[in-house]
């Protein structure tokens, strides 16, 4: 997800200054713990988005400490906003920190693929502990929509597990195979077209 079309949706909801909009977008996503923003993202964006004409600063406040820019949505920012929340969400599985580790400890012998595996294992179980833990001390009728995002989280964990069981039962299949390598591609400079 977008930083930027979060901070569009939660101007829709009412103009806010910067750090109001990182504290919201943190409660919103989970909490800090789950999904954190430094505040330098939450104004480089805002500058982005103003440069864009998809946010206004409407005024300036300054309640005895610095001045805070209260920022709202433009009309063109709304667009922005219905067209995103109108579109399907990719899923980010095929980027895998893992998995390239895993193809790095069958090309050299650092590591075993054993040990990345078992790293990985530990990794897991350890975030399932944690998320678990989390999900068990929230309160249903105050947090239910935190709740369901938990659960997802507890099952991706978990579908990751199981998949490394796979992977592990069929490490000997994949070490027969050749590992991926890039195309060879011809040196020199291309041959003129000779007609």
């Amino acid at each position: 997800m977008s930083v930027r079309n979060a901070i569009l949706g939660l101007l829709a909801d009412h103009p806010r200054h910067g750090y109001e909009l990182r504290a919201a977008f943190e409660a919103l996503a989970g909490g800090e713990a789950l999904w954190s923003v430094k505040p330098a993202q939450v104004y480089t964006t805002l500058a982005r988005l103003e440069e864009g004409g998809l946010v206004a600063q409407d005024s300036v406040e300054q309640d005895g400490g610095p001045e805070k820019r209260i920022y709202s949505l433009t009309p063109e920012g709304l667009v922005e906003l219905v067209d995103w929340l109108g579109s399907g969400a990719p899923a980010e599985h095929h980027r895998d920190e893992f998995f390239i580790k895993l193809m790095l400890s069958l090309s050299t012998d650092v590591v075993t693929p054993y040990r990345v595996m078992q790293a990985q294992r530990n990794k897991l179980y350890q975030e399932l502990h944690d998320l678990t833990a989390r999900r068990n001390r929230a309160n249903p009728r105050a947090e239910l929509a935190q709740i369901f995002l938990l659960d997802k989280s507890i099952m991706h964990l978990e579908a990751d597990l199981r998949w490394l069981d796979l992977i592990e039962a069929r490490l000997d299949d994949i070490r027969r195979q050749p590992l991926p390598r890039p195309p060879v591609k011809p040196r020199g400079r291309p041959r003129k077209n000779q007609e």
